[in-house]
């Protein structure tokens, strides 16, 4: 027979071996109890465990590398997308849009996550804008978003205090992340100014318009500029700012000046600043230094008069073509300027006039009035400078009259010159503003006599010298062809007939120039019978003049002989 154990496996053993298996089972379970807590996990779980353990980790990390969520309040959305629409500073992506809401019905809140290099960047007075294709004439910008679509721009502030909270601008900051600083201008008006025109120096774009506003009191024009480093430095105290329209033109009486700049400016215009040569230099302007921007380079860099005053006349006129700025002109050369042109009412004699403010500068003409501070005169000249004023007007006769400065345009300004029969006028020199006398100009009474004659021609009857000029202008019509008539008659009948006429004529002088020749051989010659004869006829008349005085004789003596007949004479 064949062994147990030699039995093939997976057989049922036989009973007797199966009677001692619970011996052998009794050991294991007091083995396991002794075994550690880690030996009885099973092998299976150790993979979800390790990839349980890595995904919080890697987790755990994003959290840690995420920067903060911030809200920006926009005004409209303007083409921002959650998911597509980042933040940018310095066009590096800091940041992506995660959500884009309503927040009321005025206003738009849009949710960033910002990247944790820049989560320190989201202080108080950061800045956010929407940047998107803008095209005006001083600037082209984001042109890159016609293709990638609009992102948000940013500006970093200088706080230190964290804010999540933001408010964007309404128009995008200009100059963002550029080093410089921002000085403010105030304009009369904003014409010619627009964001993000250019500011130069010496014809070199040095800066740009941040920003064009209202003043708190609405009576001017708030201008922000940034000027880039290292120019910004060339700002001082008394630096001049002016609008560079690139094209200046003025008509003044010594006739039409020109200034062009660079075709940029030309294009673009912008703001020009310089400083002038007798300012101090030695210490840079603030930062919030406020300026005023001039209209011109010529006003900006004028300088001020030391000994300036202002005076003040009233024509009793028109003063059209006069304005701010015309010259004052003392016997032709400057003197000052005109400040205001207005109307003032005389309580007096109860009439409204015309009230010219003036400003004259002594010091250009009176050399001995000099000075030794530049913007004060001391209370001794001012004497001195009124005195002789005073002296001029009072005894001189010097008035104030409006003269045309160009006859093109009308332009006209206010000259000092002397009139010896003007009625005299005292001034009172105590005033803040004296009152000068005036003149008449001589434009009125051109006038008057203008229409005067205007009214002397209206008198004449032109209608009818014009209707007798028809007739007479008829009737030489009527005798200019009949002149023609008779010229072309003279031309056919006439002059055919005249011509020979004329042949006949030479013919007849022809013959009788030979008779002459003829008779001048008959008669003049030496031999000439003709003059034989003559000399026999000449005779017989002298015989016969002879008797003739006989007779009368005769008759003298004997008158009765004519009644009685000649009685014989006794011898």
């Amino acid at each position: 027979m064949a062994d147990p154990d030699d039995a093939p496996r997976g057989a049922t053993k036989p009973p007797e071996a199966a009677t001692h298996q619970p011996e052998a089972a009794t050991s294991p379970p007091e083995a396991a109890t002794s075994r550690p807590w880690y030996a009885r996990i099973s092998l299976v779980w150790i993979v979800p465990i390790v990839a349980a353990l890595a995904a919080g980790g890697i987790a755990l990390q994003r959290i840690l590398s995420e920067g903060p969520t911030i809200t920006i309040v926009f005004k409209a959305s303007q083409g921002i997308e959650a998911g597509k629409t980042f933040v940018k500073y310095k066009d590096v992506k800091i940041g992506l849009v995660t959500a884009v809401q309503l927040s009321g019905a005025d206003a738009v809140e849009v949710k960033a996550k910002i990247a944790k290099s820049a989560a320190g960047l989201m202080v108080e007075d950061a800045k956010f804008w929407v940047v998107s294709p803008r095209i005006s004439l001083g600037e082209v910008s984001g042109l890159s978003t016609l293709l990638s679509g609009n992102y948000i721009g940013f500006g970093a502030g200088k706080s230190d205090k964290e804010q999540s909270r933001f408010t964007g601008l309404e128009v995008p900051q200009v100059g963002a992340g550029a080093e410089g600083r921002q000085f403010l201008l105030r304009a009369k008006d904003s014409s010619g100014l627009e964001m993000g025109s250019p500011v130069y120096f010496r014809h070199k774009e040095v800066g740009q318009i941040v920003s064009t506003d209202l003043s708190a009191d609405g009576a001017a024009v708030d201008v922000k500029v940034f000027i880039n480093r290292p120019y910004d430095r060339f700002i001082y105290p008394d630096t001049r700012f002016w609008n560079a329209s690139g094209l200046d033109v003025s008509v003044s009486a010594g006739g039409v000046d020109i200034r062009t700049a660079s075709l940029a400016e030309l294009i673009a215009g912008g703001l020009e600043f310089d400083t002038p040569a007798s300012s101090d230099r030695r210490k840079p302007a603030e930062g919030s230094a406020a300026f005023p921007l001039y209209r011109d380079r010529s006003s900006a860099m004028r300088q001020p008069e030391p000994g300036a005053r202002r005076y003040v006349v009233h024509f009793a006129e028109s003063v059209q073509g006069l304005s701010a700025g015309a010259p004052v002109t003392f016997l032709g050369l400057p003197a000052g300027e005109v400040t205001n042109v207005g109307l003032a009412y005389d309580r007096t004699s109860g009439d409204v006039r015309t009230r010219v403010e003036i400003t004259l500068f002594p010091e250009r003409l009176l050399k001995r009035l000099s000075v030794s501070q530049k913007d004060a005169v001391d209370e001794e000249n001012k004497r001195a400078r009124d005195a002789l004023l005073a002296h001029l007007v009072e005894k001189r006769g010097l008035r104030a009259q409006l003269r045309t400065e160009n006859l093109i345009t009308g332009q006209r300004h206010v000259a000092m010159d002397y009139f010896p029969q003007a009625p005299k006028r005292r001034v009172d020199w105590s005033q803040e503003a004296p009152e000068l006398p005036t003149v008449p100009s001589p434009l009125p009474d051109l006038e008057a006599k203008l229409g005067s004659i205007l009214a002397k021609l209206d008198q004449v009857p032109f209608q009818d010298i014009g209707a007798d000029l028809r007739k007479a202008l008829a009737s030489l019509d009527r005798t200019l062809v009949e002149t023609n008539k008779v010229v072309a008659r003279v031309d056919g009948e006439i002059l055919p007939r005249f011509a020979a006429t004329l042949e006949d004529a030479r013919r007849a002088l022809t013959s009788a120039e030979r008779v002459m020749n003829d008779a001048e051989a008959g008669l003049v010659g030496p031999d000439a019978p003709a003059q034989q004869e003559l000399r026999n006829a000449l005779q017989e008349v002298a015989n016969a003049s002879r008797a003739l005085r006989v007779l009368a004789d005769s008759l003298e003596r004997h008158p009765e002989s004519l009644i009685r007949g000649r009685t014989a004479q006794k011898e």
